[in-house]
């Protein structure tokens, strides 16, 4: 360990079962998180680290987690089996992703290590079985963890010897800060802690002075986001309200942006707004938020890792579930108030391969800023941020633009060279699209799909438990057709196209144009994905390709 700057995970003393696993995640180095926090923790020492989003985090405590536990059992005298690891998250899905993340890594010793996710409140007669088999590790949120400690499904006073609290700068504000300090006085007084975060502030160190014992402080000296050379930061100053809609139906329609994107906004319903505006134009778009429940959430994220569709509109945790304190957790704006207080969407989810983010809406904060960007050019990935900005909001930018050059001073977002006036020929379309998006039709469409979604989530359970490959046929990117749609705006004539562009602009493909047999054929099968139908004599059966 002399040479701590060539330090590998073959030289970090882990189990060769675990170096297997690394090997076939494809990870041939560490993080610099990874480097730091991996050999400290091994020596038994409680971790304070603060890292940027996408950095290897969540590996950064699992790997000496599991390896203690291996050791353990492979040296310790033998004792009753017992959970001996606590992992903390703010949310449902950050829960799931942490999950996953162990489970890969214990892929070679997943008979002697066994993890437990508890964060759903619907599964809770289940989790008292899980935990009945006393899991080495369970994972969930403090408020459900804390459910469980009080019903005595679980038990860790005279067991627990390692505790993981993730995105420990979220906790606080999500509302867990009572539910946390009643948590505590169920653990043992001598455990080992890491306090995983992306930011110091005051509820980190509130944090620390209730679980950490002399810790180990890692704060990297890194960048809070990636280089110019993997990660491109844009500013775009729109004039009104209405050319931030002009310019995004460009970029899209027109393929300006190739590969996958997130759009954030600040509102459910400015999300909606955006998603109809979108489907005016024949373009498919998601939205994932807190109303919907979390199987929808998750399937959403993993059909957009899959390739399913290329755009989610999401609304981040900083501006609809926090910053609130106490009771008032999940209280967000007005017409908010049905999100779950536990989804979070730009702290931490892992969607995979995103090539553009866009903020469609400005950031309210630097940190909400950084953890959006963080949602692309992860690892070794390119990635661009293009972010819109109406005139009175340009001295806010300035602000966050300023924290994030810290000592450079240079600048970081980057003008946008586009030429609005190139696109001038659309802007009729843009206001046609505009005025077709009232509030009624949003109301309709958030109303729509939660009730889709419920009905895919909970109804449907069972069967697609025994059937999961019909689970591919759900999309989530399907037209709510609240607002009145005009067919020939989803068609890009060439005259309107401007000739800068127009070596770049993808073909629009027409349709072939179906015959009587084949539309009733088509339209018994979308009444009806699930089952099987007859058509001219042949049996047709769905199949798990993407619609």
């Amino acid at each position: 360990m002399e040479d701590s700057e060539a330090l590998g995970f073959e030289h970090m003393g882990l189990d060769p079962r675990l170096l297997q696993a690394v090997t076939d995640l494809g990870w041939s180095r560490p993080t610099l998180i990874q480097e730091k926090a991996i050999p400290l923790a091994l020596e038994g020492k409680d971790l304070l680290a603060r890292a940027r989003t996408g950095s290897g985090k969540t590996a950064a405590y699992a790997i000496p987690m599991l390896q203690l536990l291996l050791h353990r059992k492979a040296t310790g005298p033998v004792v009753e089996q017992a959970v001996r690891g606590l992992v903390l998250v703010p949310t449902k899905e950050l829960a799931r992703q942490a999950q996953s993340m162990i489970q890969q890594l214990a892929t070679y010793c997943a008979r002697d290590v066994r993890v437990a996710n508890v964060s759903a409140a619907e599964d809770s007669v289940s989790q008292r079985a899980v935990l009945m088999e006393k899991p080495d590790v369970v994972v969930g949120t403090p408020s459900r963890i804390l459910s469980h400690l009080q019903q005595d499904s679980l038990k860790l006073r005279d067991s627990l010897e390692l505790l993981v609290v993730d995105e420990a700068d979220l906790l606080f504000s999500f509302g867990f800060e009572e539910e946390l300090k009643s948590l505590l006085c169920h653990l043992p007084r001598i455990y080992q802690a890491f306090l995983m975060s992306a930011t110091f502030n005051e509820d980190v160190q509130a944090l620390k002075e209730l679980i950490l014992h002399n810790p180990a402080t890692l704060k990297l000296q890194e960048s809070q986001l990636p280089g110019p050379d993997q990660l491109q930061q844009f500013q775009v100053v729109c004039e009104t309200e209405e050319d931030k809609f002009l310019l995004l139906y460009a970029l899209l329609k027109l393929s300006l942006i190739r590969g996958k994107s997130l759009l954030f906004v600040n509102t459910l319903e400015r999300s909606y707004r955006l998603r109809l505006f979108l489907e005016q134009f024949s373009i498919p778009t998601c939205v994932l938020n807190g109303e919907l429940p979390l199987r929808s959430r998750c399937h959403i994220i993993s059909q957009f890792n899959q390739g399913f569709y290329d755009c989610v509109i999401a609304t981040d945790a900083e501006v609809l579930g926090a910053p609130v304190k106490g009771k008032r957790r999940g209280r967000g704006p007005k017409g908010d108030k049905a999100s779950d207080p536990e989804a979070g969407v730009a702290r931490g989810i892992d969607f995979h391969h995103v090539s553009a983010v866009l903020n469609f809406d400005l950031p309210p904060t630097t940190e909400a800023y950084i953890h959006r960007a963080g949602r692309t050019a992860r690892a070794n990935n390119p990635g661009i941020v293009l972010t819109f900005v109406l005139p009175t909001e340009q001295f806010h930018l300035g602000k966050i633009e300023e924290l994030l050059s810290g000592e450079n001073r240079g600048p970081i977002l980057l003008p946008y060279q586009f030429r609005m006036e190139e696109i001038e020929g659309f802007r009729y379309r843009c206001r046609d699209a505009m005025r077709s998006v009232t509030k009624q039709a949003i109301r309709e469409a958030r109303l729509k799909e939660i009730k889709e979604e419920l009905l895919h989530s909970e109804k449907l359970k069972t069967y697609f438990e025994d059937n999961p490959r019909d689970l591919q046929l759900l999309r989530h990117d399907l037209p709510l057709h609240p607002a009145v749609v005009k067919p020939h705006l989803g068609h890009v004539p060439d005259y309107l196209v401007p000739p800068a562009l127009r070596g770049l602009v993808r073909p629009h493909k027409k349709r072939k144009k179906l015959s009587s047999s084949c539309r009733k054929a088509k339209r018994a099968k979308s009444q009806n994905p699930l089952r099987s139908f007859k058509h001219k004599g042949k049996k047709f059966r769905p199949t798990a390709k993407p619609s």
